[in-house]
């Protein structure tokens, strides 16, 4: 009995010394990779400006660690990361159901309109009340910009890669109209909306800087999202349609329910991000008023593992570049095409990475 007993224990041990090593391995994989896909893009940007006759390793230094400079340099960086980390932290619950959902920029688009219709429409409300509403304005109308590409989806089974993409086009099709249209300035000489009003700003943290709280609100939305994935019920149904939607159908989850979830929270965090570009940095609504946040948010997202707390990190990660880029060209003359070469080889360096991370924990 004794020696039954003594082979139990043994087993159990083994078991979980076992799981202990998985768990470990696959954490180490996961923290690995995105620094190694980042390393790898940056080795092959630094011998692209080699071959066209640039100092490579000292260019991409300056990207890196060029726009640490100051304060004004880092709250630029922040400034960038807001609309990084509320986009990409929005993908990764659409991700994480296995929606693609590629209309983020088209989202942020929709929620800078409606922010902009809010902001300038409106007049007499307070501080406290009107910009609260500007956001939330943006918010909603992302989430019903992004629920329409859910009710293809789930109606009729249309590939959201598809509806999103198209939602896009029309999104900034609408902008430009409504720019050199109907919501124009006319006291203006280049195509742009009235000025918000005051009470519609977003406040800034830190005077003299451009600074804004979003950048806290981006934060705050991204580990409440995170919690939500990972602790609440609804969050562990959107996981489980996203791995097998049949098993979900199976034990009684509402599959069309769930996307329709995932594909409005990720639609409102890319609103919000468009809401904050107006009220906290523009101040007016313009024709190109992203840089293209909504396409680099999924960057974001995959180099984050969908996760929505690294995002945080990830999303920094790709402000920094996105900062460094700028600097780059001031400083070394290096032509912009050059650099938005170097960035297409992080993003790709990303997605392959990625890959790899899949494969790797699954077989870890």
């Amino acid at each position: 009995m004794a020696e039954i007993n003594q082979g139990v224990r043994e087993t159990v041990n083994s078991q979980a010394a076992q799981a202990f090593y998985r768990t470990l391995s696959q954490a180490a994989i996961s923290a690995l990779t995105p620094i190694a896909a980042v390393l790898v893009a940056l080795a092959f940007g630094a011998l692209l400006l080699w071959l066209n006759g640039f100092n490579g390793s000292d260019v991409v230094t300056v990207m890196v660690f060029g726009s640490f400079q100051d304060m004004r340099s880092v709250g630029e960086i922040l400034l960038k990361a807001t609309p990084l980390i509320l986009i990409g932290a929005g993908l990764c619950v659409a991700f994480r159901c296995s929606i693609w959902n590629i209309g983020a920029e088209g989202q942020l688009y929709v929620g800078a309109i409606a922010a902009t219709l809010v902001g300038t429409t409106i007049d007499g409300l307070s501080v406290w009340v009107h910009a609260p509403l500007v956001m939330l304005a943006g918010a909603l109308a992302g989430a019903a910009w992004a629920g329409i590409a859910g009710y293809l989806k789930v109606r009729f089974q249309a590939s959201e890669i598809v509806t999103t993409i198209m939602l896009n086009y029309i999104a900034l099709i609408l902008t430009s109209y409504l720019v050199t249209g109907p919501m124009r300035d006319a006291s203006a000489a280049y195509p742009q909306s009235a000025r918000l009003v005051r009470e519609a700003w977003t406040p800034r943290l830190v005077t003299d800087l451009r600074l804004h709280i979003g950048i806290l609100v981006a934060v705050v939305l991204a580990v409440a999202l995170y919690i939500f994935l990972r602790r609440s019920s609804r969050g562990f149904a959107l996981r489980v349609v996203g791995l097998n939607p049949h098993a979900a159908r199976y034990a009684g989850m509402n599959v069309a329910r769930n996307i329709m979830i995932a594909m409005c929270i990720s639609g409102a965090m890319a609103g919000l991000a468009g809401a904050f570009e107006v009220a906290g940095v523009t101040r007016r609504l313009y024709q190109n008023i992203s840089p293209g946040y909504g396409f680099e948010g999924i960057a974001v997202a995959l180099l984050a593992g969908n996760n929505p707390l690294a995002a945080i990190l990830s999303g920094g990660l790709f402000a920094t570049l996105r900062s460094g880029s700028e600097v780059l060209q001031i400083t070394s003359q290096v032509p912009q095409v050059l650099v938005l070469v170097i960035q297409g080889i992080v993003i790709l360096s990303v997605v392959a990475f990625a890959k790899l991370r899949d494969i790797l924990r699954t077989v870890a």
